[in-house]
């Protein structure tokens, strides 16, 4: 995104900074500066990139302009707590861990920060704001991607406890006393487009699949549910129709969430993958993989997991059981042991997940 901006901008751009994960920058930008900085959970190297974006919109005027070009994950790496750093971070880690889907997580962190739920963009007021949004949120709900940093905040402190709650959140005083105090609801300065999201990654691979000349079949662009539930349907989609007489893709978008019950390593991608591999065992053609658009998965360096009829019996053979990997949230090393971890490296952008359930007759020529 800021590649292209600046391509398209050139001299026009007084100043900039752009803040990307660790090990995902990709050479120089034009007189843009390039920070990387701490995903999933923020770290030091986020608030001093924030710091840094906020001194440049520090002192704009009415005539000035700040385009704002926000993707996922955002919430982790343009940061700059109302609480102290450390409890951010143990609330980040508990978020990701309880199982609470991208939006909860959301409204919890978007309040108890300083450039979350529209406040980044009254910092930058009053200059114009024109917010260039890749979604990661199923449904692209522009307070939430990111966590809104420049979108009126549509949730309420209600909500947010409500959220503490039902996972069972252990929230500092000062954590608690933050989800009470108010938000934005209404930005006069702030203009937004929406430039990608999940729909047009089932899209593009709808397109793919018709040029392998494989019949695609989009099941929802919304997915959001656990990780082995997603799996465990692909595995059942794929008994129902493994006698198909035409190779079929069935495309899933969206983000499902990992309940942590283990202390091993993965990501949600490769644990559907690794969940939905004791249906298909022994079937011929029949394949799952699901992927990070990011390249990440989890606290991985896979983007996510590929399995195939012969996955649980290499595995079985190893003396691996899937059961005790999936309760113990191991899916990378069991993946790894099977050739089975996608690895991609950053992509530069960031719209869901895709997952893909193959199902191809041997007896016709393809490959599976």
């Amino acid at each position: 995104m800021a590649k292209a901006a600046s391509d398209e901008l050139g001299d026009k751009i007084r100043q900039g900074i752009v803040i990307t994960k660790h090990g995902y920058s990709m050479g120089s930008i034009g007189n843009l500066r390039i920070r990387e900085a701490g995903h999933p959970v923020p770290d030091g190297d986020s608030y001093s990139a924030t710091r840094e974006a906020l001194d440049m919109v520090r002192g704009l005027t009415a005539e000035d302009t700040v385009l704002f070009l926000v993707s996922g994950g955002g919430s982790a790496l343009f940061e700059s707590p109302l609480i102290p750093e450390g409890g951010l971070e143990d609330i980040t880690r508990q978020l990701l861990a309880c199982g609470a889907d991208i939006t909860e997580m959301n409204v919890i962190r978007k309040r108890i920060s300083d450039v979350k739920g529209g406040r980044f963009a009254l910092h930058c007021a009053p200059a114009r704001v024109l917010s260039v949004v890749l979604s990661d949120v199923l449904g692209d709900p522009l307070d939430m991607i990111a966590s809104g940093p420049a979108y009126p905040d549509s949730s309420t402190p209600e909500q947010a406890m409500e959220i503490v709650k039902k996972y069972g959140l252990r929230l500092p005083e000062d954590a608690l006393e933050t989800l009470a105090l108010p938000t934005p609801s209404k930005l006069e300065n702030v203009q937004t487009q929406v430039t990608g999201s999940v729909s047009q990654l089932c899209r593009a691979a709808e397109e793919t699949c018709r040029e392998l000349g494989i019949q695609p079949i989009v099941l929802t662009d919304s997915l959001c549910c656990t990780a082995r539930d997603a799996g465990s349907m692909l595995g059942s989609i794929a008994l129902f129709h493994r006698n198909t007489d035409r190779p079929l893709a069935f495309l899933m978008g969206g983000e499902t969430v990992v309940r942590l019950t283990g202390h091993g390593i993965g990501g949600r991608n490769q644990e559907l993958a690794l969940a939905a591999a004791p249906a298909i065992a022994g079937i011929p053609g029949a394949a799952v993989f699901s992927v990070g658009s990011d390249g990440t998965d989890g606290p991985t360096d896979a983007a996510g997991g590929y399995v195939d009829g012969a996955t649980v019996p290499r595995l079985t053979e190893l003396g691996i059981c899937v059961d005790a990997v999936l309760r113990d949230n191991d899916s990378y090393h069991a993946l790894q042991k099977t050739d089975g971890l996608i690895v991609t490296g950053p992509t530069g952008t960031n719209v869901n997940d895709l997952t893909v359930l193959l199902l191809i007759p041997q007896d016709r020529g393809h490959r599976g």
